[in-house]
């Protein structure tokens, strides 16, 4: 079989969406392993229901197409669940940049209209000092690991990893339009605030 080389303008006979990034491993390694700082191992196959467990639990939260998911974690296994998840359900994934002042991260949230945050237990004493003046964020899901103390005052409205034992393995996908905003996030600022851009 002869593989079809793209040419540079070309089109595809597909759209361009995040979740057709999951096919080849799928169907060519759905075993291979996959590591996160060997504190996490697991393969494609279960990484996809993962993806599938928390964009169902994400929707019985009340997400939906459009609303801006922040997520506030290190570039782990769960961010990379996140990055497919968020926009292969129809919603943008906010990528939030943990070295920002508290100022520039509340200004990023409202500015990008953010919905639900996604946080990491290590960073939740930066939201405790802004979230009375969030203007949209209406649900919190906190993610606790092993080693985490777990001693927080924000208690969110759900625990990642109930989030998604409470979610189905089989989460019916839309295709999208290519052009669906997938991921937003905002610069450093060096001038001014921070500016949003996306992909």
């Amino acid at each position: 079989m002869v593989k079809k080389t793209y040419q540079p303008g070309e089109n595809y006979p597909y759209p361009l969406i995040i979740k057709k990034l999951l096919n080849t491993p799928l169907i060519y390694s759905p075993d291979q392993e996959i590591v996160y700082a060997d504190k996490n191992r697991y393969t494609y196959r279960s990484l996809n229901e993962r993806i599938n467990r928390l964009a169902s639990g994400l929707k019985k939260l009340g997400v939906a197409k459009g609303d801006i998911i922040a997520v506030f974690d290190y570039d782990s296994h769960r961010y990379l669940e996140c990055f497919f998840a968020i926009p292969m359900m129809g919603a943008v994934l906010q990528t939030i940049n943990w070295r920002l002042s508290s100022e520039q991260i509340l200004y990023t949230l409202n500015h990008a209209e953010a919905k639900v945050i996604i946080i990491h237990t290590e960073f939740l004493p930066i939201l405790e000092n802004i979230k009375g003046r969030l203007e949209t964020v209406r649900k919190f899901v906190v993610i606790e690991t092993d080693e985490d103390a777990a001693d927080h005052s924000l208690k969110g409205d759900a625990a990642y990893e109930q989030l998604l034992q409470s979610g189905s393995t089989d989460f019916e996908f839309p295709d999208l339009d290519e052009n669906t905003k997938a991921t937003t996030f905002y610069t450093t600022g060096t001038t001014g605030n921070p500016k949003g851009v996306y992909f």
